[in-house]
């Protein structure tokens, strides 16, 4: 019997923007293929282990999905199947899909969540995935991964634009930094996503409005709870000025354990994760977010003081560029704008954020995936340009990809 022959593969070259082309392909149907993955390396060639283990969860939510690896890692075809989430009896354990993170993980938890928060709309039935193992990193990293804390409070909520909003939560079951060396921290995280939709909402999103609170989490692992007393009033100290509705919660925790066998010791465990941090979330009068965020670095000499002023700095930053996504929400606004009904949807952004490598690139990629080009004009503040987006009807349709 003949197989079918579907389009042909898009094909892609090097590690960068591997998830978000990974994502689209899923969305799209598109099977891609991509080559020179960190092939001048030396040392670690091909795939690292937090794209191997993105590619894992991946397999585990979908169903007909096929990826083949070259055998140095370097190169890596995937042709998508149907977006199945967690359905009971499928590849999950009473519908809940655990997904452990390696050890080597050295990519924030948010890696792994916020493409799911992209995925879960257009799954045939609802998400439930829990994020454990040795490699799980609930805090912001050097890499440039937010907290799960920001996840929650700057990026579900956003979805709310969209028509998706019911039975989102994304719970923090066990807190961790990153560890030492910046590898793995041992945390755990759920994120349950009951909402799935035919297609997303057309959007008008134009007034940023004026920030009206303030929100954020600070919050200790391992460490004593007296820094995120130390985190809240350096913040509060630069923020009291410019918005009085200013509320940072406190949270502090153990660290985690992992295994660590000894000779001696086979069932050995040590603590990992140890350290702090704080996120900060500006809500303005017309529900637009704005987001920072900061984690004690794994090599330590920095003083809570320092990051507390720090981030409430980024605050001010990401308030200042304006429009109506952050850079951290905006290409999941602008995927699922894309993704949306036959419609045209418009949003202001800052200059700054559409501007940003994240915004331009998901433009070139939307593109390559067959959407619409973006159309651009000034927008009514002097730093914002307004992006209008024809949705391309890419619903979810529980169909299977021939």
């Amino acid at each position: 019997m003949a197989m079918s022959t579907g389009p042909p593969p898009l094909k892609f070259t090097g590690s960068k923007h591997l998830v978000q082309r990974l994502i689209l392909a899923t969305l799209t149907g598109r099977p891609i293929r991509i080559s020179q993955i960190r092939a001048s390396s030396h040392t670690a060639p091909g795939l690292s282990p937090h794209e191997v283990s993105f590619l894992r969860l991946l397999d585990a939510i979908t169903n007909g999905s096929q990826i083949e690896f070259s055998y140095t890692g370097t190169t890596v075809a995937y042709k998508p199947g149907l977006i199945t989430g967690s359905a009971a009896g499928y590849g999950a354990a009473g519908g809940v899909i655990r997904h452990e993170l390696p050890a080597e993980c050295s990519r924030g938890v948010a890696y792994f969540l916020i493409p799911l928060c992209i995925l879960a709309p257009f799954a045939k039935t609802a998400v439930n995935v829990i994020l454990t193992g040795p490699g799980v990193i609930t805090s912001a990293t050097e890499a440039g991964d937010v907290s799960v804390d920001t996840v929650r409070s700057a990026i579900l909520p956003v979805l709310k634009n969209f028509g998706i909003e019911n039975g989102l939560e994304v719970r923090i079951l066990r807190r961790s930094n990153t560890g030492r060396n910046g590898k793995g921290g041992g945390g755990e995280v759920q994120l349950v996503f009951g909402h799935q939709v035919r297609l997303p909402k057309t959007v008008h999103l134009m007034s940023a409005g004026t920030v009206k609170r303030v929100r954020g989490v600070a919050y200790s692992t391992g460490v004593a709870g007296a820094n995120n007393a130390r985190l809240i009033e350096a913040a509060r100290g630069v923020l009291n000025e410019f918005v009085p509705d200013t509320y940072i919660y406190s949270d502090v925790s153990g660290a985690p354990l992992v295994a660590a066998p000894e000779k001696s010791n086979p069932a050995a465990k040590k603590k990992t994760g140890l350290g702090f941090g704080l996120s900060l979330v500006a809500e303005s009068n017309t529900n637009v977010l704005y987001s920072a965020d900061i984690a004690s670095p794994p090599a330590g000499g920095v003083t809570p003081e320092d990051l507390g002023r720090q981030c409430a700095l980024q605050l001010l930053e990401s308030i200042e560029q304006g429009g109506c996504a952050s850079t951290i929400a905006a290409p999941t606004m602008l995927t699922l704008m894309a993704m949306g009904s036959e419609d045209v949807s418009r949003i202001s952004l800052g200059k700054d954020v559409l501007g940003s490598e994240q915004v331009v690139q998901v433009a070139r990629d939307l593109r390559t995936f067959g959407m619409s080009g973006w159309g651009l004009r000034e927008g009514d503040a002097e730093n914002e340009v307004v992006v209008s987006i024809v949705g391309k009807g890419v619903g979810n349709v529980g169909r299977k990809i021939a």
